[in-house]
């Protein structure tokens, strides 16, 4: 049975010979030279460095494309004309699923005819060789973005490659991505990766680990998106992980965001240890988005507007061109420079938004509840808690595809666009907070002359797509 407990450093070898034969380019890790490799990058290159010494919201894209070259290309051209503070390799599905021989053939084919074969960067097959070449090209802190239940070969060739920075987790890494893996394998497996993170931290070289806050993306509570959030938070930490980049995706609803980025960066602070270094990160709108560029523009300058008002450390752009699918390296640029003017103008002035502290301890209690169920089911180990809380319902994700978590939760928006939920399921929650939520979709309801149903949930789902913020009826409010 695992629990939350410090890989030995005789394990976390053993596991390192065995994960490194899985593919040919682990035979070049070598931890030591690896040390000295770190030691030698400028300090504008080292993540940690960067992202906690900022004085306003660094700007972040995703991208990611097959060959080493294009790869360069394109991030130089995010960092050059869209102004990046941060840059991205975002890792192809092979990889992320493990497949190495495929990602391979992608590879070879990409190089072959010149065409993005793959949907990422398959970064454990350029090896460590390979990824020095990218962190070497560009001038900025590069982090890894993937989407892997099982990282622990990706962790060992990309840091041993100089990235500082990667994200995911072992629930925000499942509960949205896999139907084939189990909570308490990619628990195991990620303490891995933040045990490794953590011996590169103990020598100096600071990795920074960031947990995926939107999870499904699609109309998340905050609270449960936090608790997730401190969860994986604490299983870094306990890791030997000391730069920890807390996620959240937005909701739409400015008073609701601006609450749960404010209730966020408290929680951390309160949860993790007072030697780990806290920041957050806000991810603009991860749903479906409107197939009109003008619209969509609309949609990343709410973002960019939340984030000037939150001023979360980081925020992850979107572009014109989200409806599409991958976008153009233009339109990702555009996205990354729509949301700066936004915040560059915005940031400066004294914006004051009634409801905010109100939201934000209604959230900050939600998440205390979750914590304590965790705690609870657990008897106080933070590990078998999330396992045995996500198996009775009480910790549970919207729209889940994985089998470790019920799905039952239902979200819906309130009259004002807020996020409530509508159908709670076995999750654990305070009574008074359940009729809050009940009252103000009920107040919906009301103003639109319909009884509470799942049509609401339907409806909020496509609305901002179809150009709202909330579900409304045709012809209704």
């Amino acid at each position: 049975m695992i629990r939350d407990e410090r890989i030995p450093a005789d394990e976390l070898q053993r596991i390192d010979d065995e994960i490194r034969s899985n593919w040919s380019t682990g035979d070049a890790v070598d931890f030591e030279e690896a040390i000295d490799y770190h030691e030698s990058l400028p300090q504008r290159k080292r993540f940690a460095d960067v992202l906690e010494s900022a004085d306003k919201p660094l700007l972040q894209p995703r991208a990611g494309v097959p060959r080493l070259d294009d790869q360069i290309e394109l991030l130089e051209y995010l960092h050059g004309e869209g102004k990046a503070d941060l840059l991205p390799t975002t890792i192809d599905s092979y990889t992320r699923d493990n497949e190495y021989e495929k990602a391979q053939e992608g590879l070879e084919k990409a190089r072959d005819t010149g065409e993005d074969t793959l949907n990422g960067f398959p970064a454990v097959n350029h090896g460590v060789e390979g990824c020095r070449e990218l962190i070497d090209a560009i001038d900025a802190p590069i982090e890894v973005r993937h989407g892997t239940p099982d990282a622990r070969l990706l962790a060992a060739i990309t840091f041993a490659g100089g990235f500082q920075s990667f994200e995911g987790g072992p629930i925000s890494y499942n509960i949205p991505y896999t139907k084939r893996h189990g909570l308490e394998e990619t628990i195991e497996k990620w303490q891995f990766v933040d045990r490794l993170a953590g011996a590169y931290t103990e020598r100096g070289v600071r990795i920074n680990r960031e947990p995926f806050g939107p999870l499904t993306g699609t109309l998340v509570p905050p609270s449960i998106a936090i608790a997730i959030m401190l969860v994986e938070g604490k299983l870094a930490a306990t890791q030997g992980v000391r730069s920890i980049t807390l996620g959240y995706g937005q909701v739409g609803n400015i008073v609701q965001d601006v609450a749960a980025l404010n209730a966020l960066k408290e929680l951390g602070n309160e949860y993790l240890p007072d030697e780990v270094v806290v920041t957050t990160v806000f991810h603009e709108w991860m749903g479906g988005f409107p197939p009109d560029e003008a619209r969509a523009n609309g949609v990343i300058s709410l973002g960019g507007m939340t984030a000037s008002i939150a001023q979360p450390d980081k925020v992850i752009t979107k572009s014109p061109q989200e409806f599409q699918g991958v976008p153009t390296k233009e339109a990702n640029s555009a996205g990354l420079r729509t949301t700066r003017q936004v915040i560059d103008m915005a940031i400066e002035q004294q914006i004051d938004i009634d409801g905010i502290e109100e939201e934000q301890d209604l959230i900050e209690r939600e998440t205390r509840c979750l914590m304590d169920t965790i705690f609870e089911h657990g008897d106080g180990d933070v590990v078998q808690g999330t396992i045995q809380a996500f198996d009775s319902g009480a910790l549970d994700v919207p729209f889940a595809p994985s089998d470790s978590a019920a799905g039952a939760v239902l979200p819906a928006r309130d009259d004002d666009g807020r996020v409530r939920i509508f159908e709670w399921a076995d999750l654990e929650m305070d009574d008074d907070i359940k009729e809050i939520h009940k009252a103000r979709l009920s107040q919906r309801a009301d103003t639109e002359g319909r009884d509470q149903s799942f049509r609401m949930v339907a409806d909020d789902v496509d609305a901002i797509s179809d150009g709202k913020l909330i579900g409304r009826p045709q012809g209704g409010a």
